[in-house]
C-alpha cells in the first residue's frame, strides 16, 4: 500500500469531521429554548379540577338513591295541572278534522309525525299541554337529538297549535293548518 494515497483520504474526512462538528455546535448555539411551564402548570391545574369534577359526578351516579319515604312529602302538581285539565271533546275533534284523533296525540299538530312524536315522548313531552308549554328553542333540541334528518323542521308553532289542541280549539285548529301549510307560520 502507497502513503502517499491515505492522505488523499485523510483529510477530506478530517476536514468532514471538523466541519460536523462546527456544524454542530454552532446549531446548538442558535437553537431557543421556549418555556412552556406556565401555560403547562394552567393545563394541569385545569385537567385537576376537571378529574375532581368527573370523580363528584361519578360518585353520585353510584350513590344510593334516596328512598321516597325519606323525601319530605310536597304536593303533586299532576293533581293541580289535572284538575284544571279540558275534558278532550273527541266529537268535535273529528267534525274538525274529518277523522278520529286520539286525545293527547303530538300528531295532530302540522310538522310532527310518529317519528317525532317519538322524540317528544322521549323528552317526557307526551300531551298537548306539555308541548303547548314547550318553548320553541326546546322543541327544537328535541329534534336536534333526533339528528341531521330532523333539523330541517320548523316548530316555531308547534307550541300554539298543541296549546288549540289542548283547549279544544278544533275549528280553530284546523283553520289555521289549512291556512299556513306545512305548519308554516
Amino acid at each position: 500500500m502507497n502513503f502517499d494515497n491515505i492522505w488523499c483520504w485523510l483529510i477530506p474526512l478530517l476536514v468532514g469531521a471538523i466541519c460536523g462538528l462546527l456544524g454542530y455546535l454552532w446549531g446548538k448555539s442558535k437553537r431557543e429554548v421556549i418555556d412552556n411551564s406556565a401555560e403547562l402548570k394552567v393545563l394541569e391545574d385545569k385537567n385537576t379540577k376537571l378529574r375532581a369534577d368527573l370523580d363528584a359526578c361519578t360518585k353520585k351516579l353510584t350513590a344510593k338513591p334516596v328512598t321516597k319515604a325519606a323525601k319530605p312529602s310536597k304536593p303533586k302538581v299532576a293533581s293541580s295541572i289535572a284538575a284544571t285539565a279540558i275534558a278532550f271533546d273527541a266529537a268535535g275533534a273529528k267534525a274538525a278534522f274529518g277523522k278520529k284523533i286520539k286525545q293527547d296525540d303530538l300528531k295532530i299538530v302540522e310538522g310532527i309525525g310518529p317519528k317525532i312524536e317519538g322524540l317528544f315522548h322521549n323528552f317526557g313531552i307526551k300531551t298537548w299541554q306539555a308541548l303547548s308549554e314547550t318553548k320553541v328553542a326546546k322543541c327544537q333540541e328535541v329534534l336536534n337529538s333526533g339528528g341531521k334528518r330532523y333539523q330541517m323542521h320548523d316548530p316555531a308553532s308547534w307550541p300554539m297549535q298543541a296549546k288549540m289542541a289542548f283547549k279544544g280549539d278544533w275549528k280553530k285548529l284546523a283553520k289555521w293548518q289549512d291556512e299556513h301549510k306545512a305548519g308554516k307560520l
